[in-house]
């Protein structure tokens, strides 16, 4: 059995009627713009603020990294707040913080979980404080019937890492729209990069029906990949996190791109509230094979939460990863590190994350009985930590 670490693509998507009546939000906004990925609307929005001269951005402990990076590439200083075990701050310090007058406070929910965006808003309003809600991990997430990204001035998301498209981000000005923002004229993504990412997600289809076929397949993939980097034919990624930031993401000349005409295609084929209820039953389903068995770090998957994954506590990370591939289960180790300048600002909280939450697939495409399998080698390989 394969359970793919992401929905995949098939070939029948690009064929797909337009599913929804109408797009969910934030593809129905009415200030919206389409990047690459998701670290060009941070960087653009940033520099559009006028932050470029230093004014501060709150941004919490607990991070991928490219959304700080894109902040210091913009020219603002960054000061952290911490994140409890939990993945929320701690709103006395955030109080504390916001006296020192900061430009921007940079608020994330984790894995489709809401923060307390409310109170987080009603501080920044009181302070003169611009609100950006980080929704690249909650994309389809509610807080009482009302959609996340609504709630601050600015939200951004990232469009791949819920949906099987090769590539997106999206940032959305709800209130103070920027013109700078609006009339950007942003460079085609080249042909190479979309094909390439479009061809690993299809090949993850194929496996997902057949892991032989699929292997040999990816093979052959990955050495037409390293032909194309020896002829010099450079791919721009997507997701990619290094610990040092030093890659082809982390470019600022790559920040200048839109997101391709296919995503655009795809995103009308979506049945959108069949994934948030696939994802959530999916959720459930693990997590009733596993309550009261291993300690798990979320209890209760509230109304509106669409959820990204299932985050695992393990031991070890990486043996933890290496033990499940074996067995088709293609965990991925989230958010090991974060970025170089924030280690030493990292609270014991966001430290513990960093070393123990593992990713697990519930996406759209696993099914009631893969959800089974990987519950039943969990618990046999017992890999969890002792206490949450």
């Amino acid at each position: 059995m394969y359970i793919p670490p992401w929905p995949a693509l098939s070939p029948g998507m690009f064929f797909h009627s337009r599913c929804a009546k109408e797009l969910p939000f934030p593809l129905n906004a009415s200030n919206k713009t389409y990047f690459y990925v998701a670290r060009s609307g941070i960087y653009h929005l940033i520099r559009a603020l006028g932050c470029q001269n230093g004014e501060t951005v709150l941004m919490p402990d607990y991070h991928s990294g490219v959304e700080v990076w894109a902040a210091l590439a913009a020219g603002a200083s960054v000061r952290y707040y911490h994140i409890n075990r939990s993945m929320e701050p701690d709103l006395d310090e955030l109080r504390t913080l916001c006296k020192s007058n900061p430009r921007v406070l940079h608020l994330i929910h984790y894995l489709g979980w809401p923060q307390p965006v409310k109170e987080v808003r009603e501080l920044c309003q009181r302070q003169g404080i611009i609100l950006i809600e980080d929704c690249a991990l909650s994309l389809l997430s509610e807080l009482d019937g009302q959609p996340l990204g609504t709630f601050g001035d600015y939200a951004v998301f990232c469009l791949y890492k819920t949906l099987a498209v090769p590539n997106g981000g999206l940032l959305v000005q709800n209130r103070d729209v920027l013109t700078a923002l609006t009339h950007m004229e942003l460079k085609p993504c080249d042909a190479a990069s979309v094909a390439g990412r479009s061809v690993e997600l299809m090949l993850e289809w194929i496996r997902g029906r057949s892991e032989l076929v699929g292997k040999l397949l990816s093979r052959a993939k990955r050495g037409a990949g390293r032909t194309l980097t020896l002829l010099g034919v450079n791919r721009l990624p997507v997701g990619d996190i290094s610990p040092d930031c030093r890659s082809a993401g982390y470019d600022v000349g790559t920040l200048n791109r839109g997101m391709s005409p296919i995503c655009r295609t795809l995103l009308e084929g979506f049945d959108y509230e069949s994934i948030r209820q696939k994802r959530r039953h999916n959720y459930l389903l693990l997590q009733d094979r596993l309550a009261g068995r291993v300690p798990l770090l979320r209890k209760e998957l509230n109304a509106g939460v669409c959820p990204l994954f299932f985050p695992f506590l393990v031991r070890d990370k990486r043996a933890a990863t290496r033990a499940l591939w074996e067995r088709g289960i293609a965990a991925v180790e989230f958010w090991n590190y974060g970025h170089p300048e924030a280690k030493g600002e990292e609270g014991s909280a966001a430290r513990f994350l960093r070393d123990h939450v593992l990713e697990l697939p519930i996406h759209q495409d696993v099914a009631p009985l893969q959800v089974d399998y990987m519950a039943d080698q969990l618990l046999t390989l017992k890999l969890h930590v002792e206490c949450a």
